[in-house]
């Protein structure tokens, strides 16, 4: 009766190893399946993308050289292997930053006047020159973000406000820097 109850639990055993081993090669399969067409069509992880060689070493040229986008961008550049230079006679591109704002506005309110809702913006205007060639004329971008506001938590407001504002300096700074590697080919174009 043990050796009959032991036989079953060993064969127990070994039909869900070889059934879990089943399973997690159809998975190793399927996961090795997707990133081939991934890679296939196309598709790169963000931060794959190559910035042009006029890019490589870039100065910004802002007024705020401490603002949450100033520290985004050069930040985002470094990632992409640009080198962020301190002065423009060292630089083979000029990325201009003639606006840089960030503020909030009040969406709604409760029935006692109590600010309720605040939307957070930031708002950046750009351009790229490289030599004597605008690479980029000068473009505006905007982000926004919502957050809801409890006059008990006035000090995890005002951290979640920050946390948003450079999540939204990190995220224009990924526009620009898609927006600098799709003028690739105008880049090209104009140096020929």
């Amino acid at each position: 009766m043990i050796f009959a109850k032991a036989v079953r639990i060993k064969r127990t055993m070994t039909t869900s190893f070889l059934y879990t081993s089943g399973v997690r090669a159809l998975r190793r399969g399927s996961i090795l399946l997707g990133a081939a067409a991934l890679g296939a069509c196309g598709f790169h992880l963000e931060g794959m993308s190559t910035l042009p060689t006029e890019a490589a070493t870039t100065y910004i040229d802002a007024v705020d050289r401490s603002s949450e986008f100033f520290v985004s961008m050069r930040d985002a550049l470094r990632a992409r292997g640009a080198e962020v230079v301190n002065s423009p006679q060292e630089a083979s591109a000029v990325l201009r930053i003639t606006e840089d704002l960030t503020a909030q506005r009040m969406l709604s309110v409760s029935a006692r006047n109590i600010p309720r809702e605040f939307e957070v913006y930031y708002q950046i205007t750009f351009s790229l020159r490289a030599g004597d060639d605008e690479l980029i004329e000068p473009t505006s971008l905007v982000a926004t973000r919502n957050y809801t506001f409890n006059e008990t938590l006035v000090l995890g407001k005002s951290i979640e406000q920050s946390v948003l504002r450079e999540s939204l300096a990190q995220d224009l700074a990924r526009q620009v820097l898609r927006r600098i590697a799709a003028d690739r080919g105008t880049v090209a174009a104009t140096q020929n």
